[in-house]
């Protein structure tokens, strides 16, 4: 267990002694009495750049480091709610920077586990903000700077008027109160490969399926609801009803409607043109998923496996419009 009080100046002085003596820092907390974690921040704190003969080296300066902490405590208000709680700070640096959680699912998982902290979401992108913790930054944030979209009051067009438009689609599916209702789309890879990802969403309580496919052929993507409807005797009330866009490969309305035993399978209806946040679950799910396929990914060379474990991952993933659930919790 790491000292409680703050490093004295013979401290940083014993502290910069050893680095140079290229001591390791385990070796250094041990011999000090401090956490490692405590260790790591007094050396990023003390850091400087030492000009040598023919290069430029990071080194730690004891009378550095006093000068900042001094500062620091002539100036500074209220304590951090965040104290020295070194594993709550490695927990949250970890679901953000590694698991690829948002601040605010961060802290939604911390509560599962008995920690002493306890902080508002608000508190935490300040901290962010002034880079208390060890490594993360803002630039381990996926959404911050991400800008809404503005809704186009141009006229709605569906590109075929003979399709079902989602203008006529029942007022319980909008107010997602009955399971079994999807939102599909398409994630496209790299230009000039033909390997897509089919993402299909269910609205209730954010389920997602993602599925590899070699082309983004319609007859592909009826392909995908065939083994479905084979592989679960419950497919009519798993799968109602979907909603979609108007590119080509969804447009074989009919054909995708069939059931492979006859008679048709589920409803489908069509977003307007250019109104992408009609099937605004999907959209968002795409962006999370970007998180670890970026624009440009070569979807031929990602595995089934590693596509598995982001959709695993995804309906794992606690949702606040979910009361920090996940959607495999609120499909239970």
């Amino acid at each position: 267990m790491g000292k409680q009080h703050y490093m004295t100046e013979q401290e940083r002085h014993q502290l910069e002694a050893m680095r140079r003596n290229k001591i390791p820092v385990r070796e250094i907390a041990r011999q000090l009495g401090f956490c490692e974690r405590t260790i790591y921040y007094e050396l990023r704190r003390g850091r400087y750049m030492h000009t040598c003969k023919f290069w430029d080296e990071k080194r730690y300066s004891a009378q550095k480091g006093q000068q900042i902490h001094r500062y620091n405590q002539t100036a500074k208000g209220r304590p951090l709610k965040i104290g020295s709680d070194h594993t709550f700070a490695a927990y949250i640096e970890h679901k953000i920077i590694v698991d690829r959680y948002s601040p605010a699912a961060a802290l939604a998982a911390a509560r599962r586990y008995n920690f002493q902290t306890r902080i508002c979401v608000s508190t935490l992108y300040s901290y962010i903000d002034k880079r208390v913790f060890l490594t993360l930054t803002n630039k381990h944030l996926w959404d911050k700077r991400r800008k809404k979209q503005k809704k186009d009051d141009t006229e709605k067009r569906i590109a075929h008027p003979k399709l079902p438009s989602i203008e006529n689609r029942p007022a319980h599916i909008g107010q997602r109160s009955e399971r079994g209702h999807w939102e599909m789309d398409l994630i496209i890879g790299k230009a000039e490969t033909s390997h897509v990802l089919l993402t299909l969403t269910e609205r209730y309580s954010r389920q997602e399926l993602i599925f590899k496919l070699p082309d983004r052929k319609a007859a592909t993507i009826r392909g995908v609801f065939d083994r479905l409807e084979r592989q679960h005797k419950d497919f009519s009330q798993r799968f109602k009803s979907l909603t979609t866009d108007n590119g080509s490969e969804f447009m074989e309305y009919d054909k995708l409607c069939r059931s492979i035993h006859g008679g048709s399978r589920f409803h489908v209806w069509y977003c307007h043109s250019y109104a992408a946040w009609e099937k605004g679950s999907v959209e968002n799910h795409n962006r999370m998923i970007r998180r670890f396929f970026p624009k440009g990914t070569d979807f031929s060379k990602i595995s089934k496996k590693r596509i598995a474990a982001v959709q695993d991952w995804m309906n794992n993933y606690p949702r606040k419009i979910l009361q920090w659930q996940t959607p495999n919790e609120a499909a239970a």
